[in-house]
């Protein structure tokens, strides 16, 4: 996939008013192209807020990690597809996924589907009863999203590689938990620095609290946007 540095660079707006992020795009300018809207800021406003982003001319990534029955999730992906959004996350189970794209048909949403969360480890899967290593499981659901038509996965760099190699070239990969070196990984863990996820084989970098709490938001993308461009050389 032939991209910009600056276009992978998603910046997610984990903000708790559409007036905070419209405060924190206009900060950060024509540095940023991508955003991702997740659950605070989409019940506080921010699908309609999607729809003047998009108008805007930027991307929007809706972070809603869908899973319900299959007409729920076809239903709600249909709705979806009609706001012009690049991305949307559906939860990495069969049925899910089937409907999913089943209800992107006939539009440009790619569907991208959540393998493990970034802020579990391998005892978090056996407390939530999985009898498997992360990497198992991200693996398992990998190629039940190849077979079903996903266009992509989320996944921690720390399984990109591997991931990308059973998947090849054809699909999205989009890691979470980017942290610059030395910052606190906070509630990930299973983070990498950004050169680290670009070296790993991910397409699209998903960066939140290291631009927004940052005492300068812009200057920490362009970094960002810098640290990608150096390690894609």
């Amino acid at each position: 996939m032939t991209l910009a540095a600056r276009e992978r660079l998603i910046v997610a707006l984990d903000l708790p008013s559409v007036a905070a992020a419209e405060t924190m795009v206009q900060r950060l300018g024509d540095t940023v192209w991508f955003y991702k809207i997740g659950y605070q800021l989409a019940f506080a406003g921010g699908l309609s807020f999607a729809k003047s982003l998009i108008a805007a001319g930027k991307q929007v990534f809706l972070d809603l990690k869908l899973h319900d029955i299959g007409r729920t999730v076809q239903k709600g992906v249909e709705s979806v597809a009609e706001l012009g959004a690049t991305f949307l996350t559906v939860h990495a189970y069969p049925q899910t996924m089937k409907a999913a794209v089943a209800g992107k048909q006939g539009s440009t949403l790619r569907i991208l589907a959540v393998t493990v969360l970034t802020s579990y480890d391998d005892a978090d899967l056996a407390a939530a009863g999985y009898d498997m290593s992360v990497a198992e499981l991200a693996a398992a659901r990998a190629s039940q999203a190849r077979d079903t038509g996903i266009d992509g996965l989320v996944c921690s760099p720390a399984e990109a590689a591997d991931l990308r190699k059973l998947i090849g070239p054809g699909m999205v990969l989009v890691t979470p938990g980017i942290r610059p070196s030395g910052a606190a990984p906070d509630d990930q863990k299973r983070s990498a620095s950004a050169a680290e996820a670009v070296v790993a084989s991910a397409d699209y970098l998903v960066v939140g609290r290291p631009v927004l709490e940052a005492r300068d938001p812009k200057a920490a993308a362009e970094a960002l946007v810098a640290e990608i461009d150096e390690a894609r050389h």
